[in-house]
């Protein structure tokens, strides 16, 4: 087994409660900031391109579209739009697993009837 990718962070003020303790939710945000730095180290970049500022109280709409829904996969569009502009766009792609296993298995097909609603016209017919 490799070596794990390590990020250093610093624990901010305005991530903690008046006690000193970090809020829970920010626990998630820092698991995002290492996954950002994994493939900004390994790929230059993490699929996302910044168009436009979002600033403090924007409020903003995330629209997601699948482009793509394969067997045991699928790719997703994302984009984060503010009164009609789009400020970030992001492709990600998701591959289904068996938890014990870690292997790739089919998408389950009650699980499929609920994501093709939502992908873009001719995918996943």
């Amino acid at each position: 087994m490799g070596e794990p990718f390590r990020h250093r962070l610093r624990v901010r003020y305005h991530e903690c409660d008046p006690q000193g303790v970090v809020f829970n939710a920010n626990y998630l945000a820092y698991c995002d900031i290492c996954l950002v730095e994994l493939w900004r180290e390994v790929v230059e970049g993490y699929g996302v391109r910044f168009l436009a500022p979002l600033r403090f109280d924007d409020e903003f709409e995330l629209r997601l579209t699948i482009t793509d829904l394969g067997t045991s996969s699928m790719r997703l569009e994302i984009v984060l739009d503010r009164d009609g502009q789009a400020v970030a766009e992001a492709e990600l792609a998701q591959v289904f697993i068996d938890i014990e296993s870690g292997e790739k298995i089919s998408i389950p097909a009650e699980i499929r009837r609920a994501l093709e609603p939502h992908a873009a016209e001719g995918v996943g017919a």
